[in-house]
């Protein structure tokens, strides 16, 4: 049982302001009720709680709208020009590396998602079923420094947005107005992020049509187009890293925006309303950004130089305020995920080391606004450069995430086959699962490790790249080695407590116990 005799409780707007000693006995309802159905609040009073029964809400298809919907924006669209500006492909290779890494990408990243109604809790929560409830900190303190680097350079691309097309706003307000944005939708939480993916699902994505449509019909390609740029396996190479990492990115808080779906939603249509919507929310606009970047480097002819964002207003046209208007509330929507997540982790950290707490709105709005203050401040500060800086923190992302996924899953669908004691999470000393668990840890760090002689940076190139002229496949390193080595090890030394075999529960709320009188 979680030890709340003496729990730290923060109301949520309009609650009572007494200091329950026991947890709601809704969260230890172990069976669905007629209440399944009920409204949920607008303003979403839960943070890192299990979410129980009567919350329960939402179709397979919501989790196809979140990730097509909050996609379709101007840095997926950046993202995607990285491979003929900076990597210096040509138009047909590009395309071909950006297919393949969304594809193989989107896999992990829907398996993630799939885990989100079985357990009902957030993913670095749940993480702590690997790596034990002082372990988990390692991880979920990396992915809070990814949560505010994505913020960060999502304002800094919005805000280029924005000032390209009102010559009134500055890039710094414009920094500004896509953070308000963000915070605003995070503070009302995870409804109203539904909400607003579901409509620019359908906004954006006839904006992303018309602008291909214009480009291509009215704008037109010259006939230089196809001779632009050339095939390189260093550039093909970054190009599937990159791609694969945007969707490797969702993998530390997808199931953060299923956990609220009903048990009964099943992993199949999770899996695939997730994959779909993401790779295709993704895909298209990366495509456009390529399409955009070679046609730049055909009036310039020099990528160092060529601005996605400015390229692609110059030639939409009359259109380029409306679309590029609608690109920047994908921003928004994008960072109100982020920093919602963020804010997610950042409570983790905290509840970690005070198992009593259980934080509601009022202390997720306080967290957002200072991680939105940092983000901001980074914002600012690297706004001047901030290419060089985005395409080294994806390198970054991907020798720290790929360890972590490969663990996750193999845990979880190999080992445990989604079989978790939720209320143990919650536990100062980790149940059964430990403060430390070794045997993660130990994989983590042999993944990270063996990722380096492979890795090719900016700052820094392993031998076995360099041999390879600069060919990076670190991440393919690490998936490969660490999941059988995780899976293995774990079974050789996993404790008999936790092998012991127990039911799956109905709902993740029935493995919360219920107050002795």
């Amino acid at each position: 049982m979680i030890n709340t005799t003496d729990p730290v409780l923060d109301e949520a707007p309009g609650q009572n302001k007494e200091v329950p000693h026991v947890l709601p006995e809704r969260i230890m309802s172990t069976h669905p009720t007629h209440a399944v159905t009920a409204e949920v609040p607008r303003l979403e009073d839960k943070t890192i709680q299990p979410i129980p029964a009567d919350e329960r809400h939402g179709k397979a298809r919501d989790l196809f709208t979140i990730w097509f919907g909050s996609n379709i924006m101007i840095m997926t669209i950046v993202t995607g020009g990285l491979a003929t500006t900076v990597f210096g492909l040509s138009f047909v290779p590009a395309i071909v590396a950006i297919i393949i890494g969304n594809l193989v990408g989107g896999i992990f990243m829907a398996l993630h998602s799939a885990q989100g109604p079985q357990l009902g809790v957030a993913q670095m929560i749940q993480t702590r079923g690997q790596f034990g409830s002082y372990g988990a900190l390692l991880i979920v303190v990396i992915v809070v420094i990814m949560y505010v680097g994505f913020f960060a350079a999502n304002l800094v691309f919005g805000g280029q947005a924005l000032a390209a097309v009102s010559p009134g706003i500055s890039v710094d307000t414009g920094i500004i107005v896509i953070g308000v944005l963000s915070v605003i939708a995070t503070i009302f939480g995870y409804r109203l992020i539904h909400a607003y993916a579901r409509v620019l699902s359908i906004v954006a994505g006839l904006a992303l049509v018309l602008a291909f449509v214009w480009i291509l019909a009215v704008h037109g390609l010259p006939a230089s187009f196809l001779d632009q740029g050339n095939f390189n396996w260093v550039g093909f190479m970054a190009t599937i890293s990159v791609s694969a990492l945007w969707q490797l990115a969702y993998a530390p808080y997808v199931s953060d925006y299923s956990r609220y779906m009903p048990q009964g939603t099943g992993s199949a249509p999770a899996f695939w309303a997730s994959y779909s919507g993401c790779v295709l929310g993704t895909l298209f606009p990366m495509v456009l950004g390529a399409l955009v970047g070679t046609l730049a480097l055909a009036l310039i002819n020099d990528g160092s130089t060529v601005e996605i964002v400015g390229s692609l207003g110059a030639m939409l046209g009359p259109w380029t305020m409306v679309i590029i208007g609608i690109f920047c509330l994908g921003v928004a929507a994008s960072n109100a995920m982020n920093l919602y997540c963020g804010v997610l982790c950042t409570l983790t950290i905290g509840q970690t080391f005070r198992p009593a707490w259980l934080p509601h709105a009022k202390t997720r709005t306080i967290a957002a606004i200072l991680i939105f203050t940092l983000a901001l401040l980074i914002a600012l500060f690297a706004r001047d450069n901030f290419i060089f800086f985005y395409t080294n923190f994806l390198s970054f992302l991907m020798y720290v995430l790929v360890p972590w996924t490969a663990i996750n899953l193999v845990d979880y669908y190999l080992l445990r086959h989604g079989d978790y004691r939720v209320e143990d999470f919650f536990k100062r000393d980790g149940g059964v699962y430990g403060r430390f668990n070794w045997v993660a840890i130990g994989a983590y760090v042999a993944g990270a490790l063996i990722q380096v002689p492979f890795s090719a940076t900016a700052v820094f190139t392993g031998p076995i790249a360099a041999a390879m002229n600069g060919v990076d496949v670190s991440w393919i390193v690490g998936l490969v080695v660490v999941a059988p080595l995780y899976y293995f090890a774990a079974r050789v030394f996993r404790k008999k407590s936790e092998a012991a075999p127990f039911q799956s529960p109905a709902f993740a709320a029935e493995l919360i116990e219920a107050p002795r009188a």
